[in-house]
């Protein structure tokens, strides 16, 4: 760690025994935390099936609430030795079980966008009409 990195901990830390010196400012403080934890750790989830950061943004949600919270880091600490095995069993599948999971990703992708009327709106924008096309939920 260099010296920028360890004076920035160590003004971080002592903003934080400045904080829990109030019990008010204290409890306003975690729950705060709690609240973006969460939404970040909800963000995470919903984006787990797609291509992009879905678990990385799951690990930064858990990590904002295990910052004041031993249950958030106890959990952080499983979820993350259970997506590392995972990931290691699943870098060893052959190339069918591999393309299943490309499939299935593609398939959630696909339907998500169904749903959610994007190919409904891409159509119209075309001059294309076709029923199919609509989302199911309505328009």
């Amino acid at each position: 760690m260099s010296s920028d990195e360890q004076s920035v901990s160590r003004w971080a830390q002592q903003l934080r025994a400045k904080i829990a010196e109030s019990p008010t400012l204290n409890l306003i403080y975690r729950i705060a935390i709690a609240v973006i934890g969460t939404a970040v750790l909800v963000v995470g989830i919903i984006t787990v099936p797609y291509p992009g950061p879905g678990w990385l943004i799951v690990f930064a949600g858990l990590g904002i609430l295990a910052s004041e919270f031993e249950w958030a880091h106890r959990v952080l600490r499983w979820v993350r030795a259970r997506y590392n095995r995972f990931m290691a069993w699943f870098a060893e599948q052959n190339v069918v079980v591999k393309g299943m999971g490309v499939l299935f990703t593609a398939v959630v992708v696909v339907a998500t966008l169904w749903v959610l009327g994007t190919f409904g709106f891409i159509g119209r924008l075309a001059g294309v009409d076709w029923a199919w096309l609509q989302s199911p939920v309505g328009s």
